[in-house]
């Protein structure tokens, strides 16, 4: 494994922060200075950084139902919560992908940059369902523009599924994620999201874990995970 790779791995710090603490000479391996972060290391290399050995940590993958105000980053520099705050781990967690602090539902954390990077790849198009609640009832015209994909400042929308599960409510399903993208193609088609709720990730399904709750995922789900991850979409 590459040496950048396996200080992230080992929960020291992100790979970009590793390659910066490799340059300014902080990682020794078999005693010597090393400030290749290609070099190959495994565990038996004697991986030190600022004289501390290091070694991969375990991986965990956690699902939480992410409240509203609570923010989907590794560390919150203002008063507002972080979603790593409300995950009972010891280790460097960091989520998958982001919704929005006014969102709510389920959000993904992990130390897996493996699979982390699998699931928000557009390439492997990984699904994510999510309820909204818009301000108007939609037309049939809409929800079709809506399914079809429609021109953002960013780009036209992969096409998605959408059904209305009441008037003014609609469940989306879509395969990239992009910034507030569901919030923007409401206002493409004149209207507001007032509620969003992400109720599945992959084959994952938020079920009736409460809000604020966490939990790691079973073995199981994790194979489930990854074979998600590994199809193209």
């Amino acid at each position: 494994m590459r040496l950048a790779k396996y200080l992230a791995h080992s929960g020291v710090a992100s790979r970009r922060r590793a390659e910066e603490m490799i340059a300014g000479g902080r990682v020794r391996v078999g005693g010597e200075v090393v400030r290749d972060p290609a070099r190959d290391v495994d565990h038996a290399s004697g991986v030190e950084v600022d004289g501390r050995p290091v070694s991969p940590e375990p991986r965990e993958v956690w699902m939480l139902n992410k409240p509203a105000g609570v923010t989907s980053t590794a560390r919150e520099p203002g008063r507002r919560r972080a979603v790593t705050d409300l995950v009972d781990s010891p280790r460097r967690l960091y989520p998958v992908g982001r919704l929005d602090a006014d969102s709510t539902g389920l959000i993904l954390l992990t130390n897996d940059g493996g699979l982390a990077n699998r699931l928000t790849h557009p390439r492997y198009g990984v699904p994510r369902t999510y309820r909204a609640r818009l301000r108007r009832p939609p037309s049939e015209p809409d929800l079709r523009r809506l399914r079809e994909g429609m021109m953002l400042e960013d780009g036209r929308t992969r096409p998605a599924r959408v059904r209305r599960l009441s008037p003014r409510v609609i469940e989306l399903t879509l395969r990239e994620g992009r910034n507030r993208q569901i919030r923007r193609m409401a206002e493409a088609i004149g209207n507001e999201v007032v509620d969003l709720v992400r109720v599945s990730f992959g084959p994952l399904e938020l079920g009736d874990l409460p809000e604020g709750g966490t939990r790691r995922l079973r073995k199981s789900e994790l194979r489930r995970l990854w074979k998600d991850a590994a199809r193209d979409g």
